[in-house]
This record gives structure tokens, C-alpha cells and sequence, in this order.
């Protein structure tokens, strides 16, 4: 394993982290005040619009996707530097770069699944950034922790129509709220009484100006409402009705295509979850030097130099497995790295939420307000322990699977 980063990814981390600083840092506070005088919360500053702009010119653009035909075509191991330095701004950066989930998973489905026709009516605009997208999975009337207890109906029209009919209720629809968001992916049961409870799954695309299609309202994490990832929002589908042809591959492919987009998501989150972790521990620092109590700067205390030293120790042993991960994705494969991606998402956000709460602690009352980014930042990484699959999931499974070697 050689993680010495080739010649095109030090190319492009310079780039990008000269983007940051020229561009994307100084954006923070521009877009919380353009914010505050948009009609609508859910519209984008137009200093997004900018970096976005700027971003496509530099050629920082869609550095996600493997596939070179739509994408970058990076490698996992070259992107997860570029990505962890979007990680330290997650509101901004990812965006600006059309980097940012949900629509980064809903691109890599359609890219691998859709077909031609679904490619040019969809995925071409989500890779030119004209349109935002939403991924509807989850639903608040059963443990979606467990996606075989999807309820969601996906059902052939009776009438005879070339149609299905949707019914259902999700919620924590990410991107959903953005006025940009034109189209879901929605995953429902076409099967529900199929005997293999894998293949009861499907997924469909249903533009969001359909018929029965209901967006009712944000819902707000830990009482942020994520205006720059497009709001996190509760739909409901009411005998919406879509062609036929709006399939991803095959009825009964739901599930398989759930997995296969929640793997590369879940290292995308990770290493972004770094770039936080170091965004917090730089802030420590400067916090550290800047301040004094009883007699000493903070720096100069036993106990904040011992958190800033256990932070440093664990973003390397993090970066070092999620390197791994990725590593081990390009050469055998999501499958061959089931381990590891399972890992890493359970040890990064857990890791990376202590590191943002130490740093808020050194910050006093400046650490929970909005003068600083810290408390966005653990509201962020906190939901990632639940987020494409809560932790204890990935814990039950890569039990099993180290179990197994004994039995």
C-alpha cells in the first residue's frame, strides 16, 4: 500500500486549497449574510453561484466520479485528500465543487444504472450543477435502519396506463427543499409480498412537480435546518404517478442499487468528517494561543494540550484507515472492502464528534454560537453516526463477519 499522492492528486490538492483560501473561506460569512436577505431561506446566495463558477473555470469540478466519461475519474485513494479538504468548509465547499451529497450518490446511480434516455434527461444537468436532486429512502413509520421495512408502495396503475403509482411517506429527504431539486430517486416495494425480502425493492425517478407529490415541510437538525445542503425534508407521495420507464434497471434491483451507492457515500462522509476534524483542531490551536486564564494562555494548560495531542494522534490514525479503505475499493472492490468501509464509518464520526466537542469546550460560549463554525460542525458530524446506516448496524454486521472466520 503506497499512499504517497501521485502527481495529479498534488496537483489538484493545490489547486484546491488555494481555491479554499482565495475563495471559499473569505464565502462564509458573505453567504450568511446574503442569506439573511434572500426571499426565501431555501434560495442560493448568489456568492454560491460564484464559487461554483469559479470552481467549473479551475477545473474543480465533479471530482467524485470515477468515471472519467461524466466525472473526474479519480480514483477513491486520489480523491479522498481532495475531499477531505471540502470537508473544511461542508457547507460551502462541497457545493461549490458539485461535490455535495445527496446529489454525488444520485449521480454514481444513474452513471452506473440508468439508462441512456434517464442519463440525458437527468444526470447530464446534475453534472453541469443546474439541478439539484433528492434520494428518498428513509420514513419515519418504521426503523429504515433495516431497508426491508420500506413501505413505500410502487405499484402498476389498474387502468391500464404504462404508469406506477407511488404511495408512501419519507422523511429526511435530503436536497429536498432546495427550489433547484427537480428530481427524486425514490425507493419503494414493487414486490412487498416477494418471498426474497432483498429483491421486494425498487427504485424510480419522479420529478418533483408530480402530481401527488407533496414536499410538507423541513426538518431541522439538532434545530439547524441545513439551508446550503438543500434542508432535510418530510414527503409524502400520494398516488403519484410516474411512466414506467422512469425504472432503475429492474424491478426487484432496489436494494442492490441502495448498497452500491451507500458504499461510496459512506468514505465520501468520512473523509470529509477529516477535513472537519482538522478545521476544529486548527481553530483549538489559534483559540489556545490567543487566550489567557489564570495567568497562562490556554495553550499553556496541562489539559488543552492534551486534547489538541489526542486530536492530532486520531486524525492520523483516521486518515490512515480511510486511505486503507479507499485503497482497498480501487483494487478489489466495494465488496473486498466491506470491512473497512464498515470501519470507518463507525469509527470516524464517533471519533470526529469528540474532537469538534473538545474544541468547544476551549472556545467557552464562542463554541455553541454562531461566530464560529463549531457548532454547525458537530451538528453535522453527530447525524453522520446515524446517517447511511446508524452506527450499530455496521457494528452488528462486521461482528458477524469477524464471528464467522471461528465458526
Amino acid at each position: 500500500m503506497d499512499f504517497a499522492y501521485d502527481a495529479r492528486t498534488e496537483e489538484l490538492r493545490a489547486k484546491l486549497l488555494a481555491f479554499m483560501d482565495e475563495y471559499v473561506y473569505p464565502a462564509e460569512q458573505v453567504a450568511h449574510e446574503q442569506r439573511a436577505r434572500l426571499a426565501s431561506p431555501w434560495d442560493t446566495p448568489q456568492v454560491v453561484e460564484d464559487l461554483k463558477a469559479e470552481a467549473r473555470r479551475q477545473g474543480l469540478w465533479n471530482l467524485f466520479l470515477p468515471d472519467a466519461e461524466y466525472g473526474a475519474g479519480l480514483t477513491n485513494l486520489q480523491y479522498a485528500p481532495l475531499a477531505e479538504i471540502t470537508g473544511r468548509s461542508p457547507q460551502l465547499a462541497p457545493t461549490a465543487t458539485n461535490c455535495a451529497a445527496p446529489d454525488t450518490g444520485n449521480m454514481e446511480v444513474l452513471a452506473q444504472f440508468a439508462d441512456e434516455r434517464q442519463k440525458k434527461q437527468w444526470l447530464e444537468p446534475l453534472l453541469a450543477g443546474e439541478i439539484r436532486s433528492a434520494f428518498a429512502m428513509t420514513e419515519p413509520d418504521v426503523a429504515s435502519s433495516d431497508a426491508t421495512n420500506i413501505t413505500t408502495h410502487i405499484e402498476r396503475a389498474s387502468d391500464g396506463t404504462d404508469e406506477y403509482v407511488i404511495t408512501g411517506r419519507k422523511w429526511y429527504i435530503s436536497g429536498a427543499m432546495n427550489p433547484d431539486c427537480r428530481i427524486f430517486i425514490v425507493m419503494g416495494k414493487t414486490d412487498p409480498d416477494g418471498e426474497d425480502v432483498r429483491r421486494q425493492q425498487s427504485m424510480v425517478l419522479v420529478p418533483r412537480d408530480t402530481p401527488g407529490v407533496t414536499v410538507n415541510r423541513a426538518m431541522q437538525v439538532f434545530g439547524y435546518e441545513d439551508h446550503y445542503h438543500g434542508g432535510h425534508a418530510e414527503v409524502t407521495f400520494d398516488h403519484a404517478r410516474v411512466p414506467v420507464s422512469h425504472l432503475i434497471g429492474e424491478e426487484g434491483g432496489g436494494f442492490a442499487i441502495a448498497q452500491a451507492r451507500l458504499g461510496p457515500g459512506r468514505i465520501h462522509h468520512c473523509m470529509r468528517l477529516i477535513g472537519m476534524a482538522e478545521r476544529a483542531i486548527e481553530l483549538m490551536c489559534r483559540r489556545a494561543t490567543s487566550r489567557t486564564a489564570f495567568g497562562k494562555t490556554l495553550a499553556q494548560q496541562g489539559v488543552v494540550q492534551n486534547w489538541i495531542a489526542d486530536a492530532r494522534v486520531t486524525v492520523e490514525q483516521l486518515r490512515l484507515l480511510v486511505l486503507k479503505t479507499a485503497w482497498l475499493m480501487d483494487t478489489v472492490g466495494n465488496r473486498g472492502a466491506h470491512t473497512e468501509i464498515q470501519a470507518i464509518k463507525i469509527a470516524t464520526p464517533r471519533a470526529v464528534v469528540d474532537i469538534i466537542d473538545r474544541a468547544i469546550q476551549l472556545h467557552g460560549a464562542g463554541g455553541v454560537s454562531q461566530d464560529f463554525p463549531l457548532a454547525e460542525l458537530y451538528a453535522g458530524a453527530r447525524t453522520l453516526m446515524l446517517a447511511d446506516g446508524p452506527d450499530e448496524v455496521h457494528q452488528r454486521s462486521l461482528a458477524r463477519r469477524e464471528i464467522k472466520k471461528y465458526l
